[in-house]
């Protein structure tokens, strides 16, 4: 599926990292209109007015109540209700194990990373059937498909959006909605500049940049792709998850499995 122009393109989490850019690949598509959201409207003014396409914006949390009403009011006021593009990228993570963060971190983390993409999405669905042929991203996690000690509550909200992501696509099939997913590993990003995997030969290779992962959601939302990872060897993971699980586990316990698992805090990656 190829959407047609004019296209406009709404980016959650666009201020900085995977949004931001997102934001400037999707720029250089002919036609493109961009709705760009994150709660720092200081970063979305500026990256507005620094891309070589039409972009307006809205400075929210979308964890607030009237959030995604705001976002499909702003469509329909500012773009005509048009909304080919939907991309639910915005996200956060508190490391902590269960034992430590116990459900509170859980439901803080649940309430960003899944329980908005889905009012987001609610609110603006009808807008995308109404424009189809359209697209959904929705932007989980490797840890969608692998947990690691002490990043469960993350992995949790990434495993739902990947399975609520799987139906969504077969209820709106039919309506000329498709819906893609993708699944970036370790990303540098403002909140996660991953030195100590990128200063080390063996795991380097780990490690990815915001602009392939912006690559991916261009070929899942503009060009009708069902999955994509980032780096794309990350879906090996994925699979000897399902085949050799006893491994797997014994391998996530430990060595790899630790990285950034020692540290709490909030890490938002949503700008």
């Amino acid at each position: 599926m190829t959407i047609s122009t004019p296209v406009v393109a709404l980016i959650t989490g666009a201020s900085s990292g995977i949004g931001e850019e997102t934001a400037r690949r999707l720029a250089r598509e002919p036609g493109i209109e961009l709705v760009l959201v994150a709660r720092r409207e200081d970063r979305l003014a500026a990256l507005a007015a620094a891309l070589p396409c039409p972009a307006t914006y809205v400075a929210a949390d979308l964890t607030d109540d009237d959030a995604p009403a705001r976002l499909r009011a702003h469509v329909e006021e500012v773009h005509g209700g048009r909304l080919a593009l939907l991309v639910n990228n915005a996200g956060a993570s508190w490391r902590a194990t269960f034992g430590d963060g116990g459900y509170e971190n859980v439901r803080r983390t649940m309430a960003i990373n899944f329980d908005a993409v889905l009012r987001v999405t609610e609110a603006l669905l009808p807008l995308l059937r109404a424009s189809a042929p359209s697209a959904i991203v929705n932007v989980s996690s490797t840890a969608g498909r692998i947990s690691r000690p002490g990043a469960g509550a993350y992995s949790a909200s990434k495993f739902a959006l990947a399975g609520w992501s799987d139906s969504l696509y077969a209820e709106e099939r039919e309506h000329g909605v498709h819906v893609g997913l993708v699944l970036p590993g370790f990303v540098v990003t403002e909140g996660f500049p991953a030195d100590e995997l990128r200063a080390k030969p063996h795991t380097r290779w780990m490690v990815s940049s915001a602009d392939k992962a912006a690559e991916a959601i261009v070929e899942t939302g503009l060009h009708g792709k069902a999955e994509r990872y980032v780096p794309k060897p990350y879906a090996l993971a994925a699979v000897a998850r399902i085949l050799l699980p006893g491994l797997v586990r014994r391998a996530m316990g430990g060595g790899a499995g630790q990285l950034y698992t020692t540290k709490t805090g909030a890490d938002r990656q949503d700008g």
